[in-house]
């Protein structure tokens, strides 16, 4: 499973059952999810700055240099490496690859989003 998939599916489930103003809006007919007080403090205390930590880590290899294996400047040097040698194969596997870059950066900012409004609503972080 890719990396950014795997950062959405820990945010959701760390993040996703504590956001209740959102689901009791939408739909009335359920009643909201509620934690225990020791949960949500291990959620700010110890996975948020975990998740943080890791959005940052990831967004940067993402967004740095032809230097940095498995940025976006990396991928299109070694697709452009892989063309001019005539593998067309691996040139268009790491093609696709630099083609859902930007929508792993989208979902990385999506889970930074959450764990933002998160902190803000139950850990006291503005």
């Amino acid at each position: 499973m890719n990396t950014g998939i795997r950062l959405a599916v820990v945010v959701t489930a760390a993040f996703g059952l504590c956001s209740t103003g959102v689901a009791a809006a939408q739909d009335t007919s359920y009643a909201p999810i509620t934690i225990s007080p020791e949960k949500v403090k291990q959620l700010c205390e110890q996975r948020a700055p975990r998740i943080e930590e890791r959005v940052t880590r990831l967004t940067t290899r993402i967004n740095g240099g032809p230097e940095v294996a498995g940025s976006t400047a990396w991928l299109r040097a070694k697709a452009q490496q892989a063309r001019d040698a005539g593998n067309t194969t691996r040139a268009e596997r790491l093609e696709r690859r630099l083609e859902r870059r930007a929508d792993q950066l989208t979902r990385l900012g999506d889970a930074q989003r959450r764990v933002d409004e998160f902190q803000a609503q139950h850990c006291g972080v503005k």
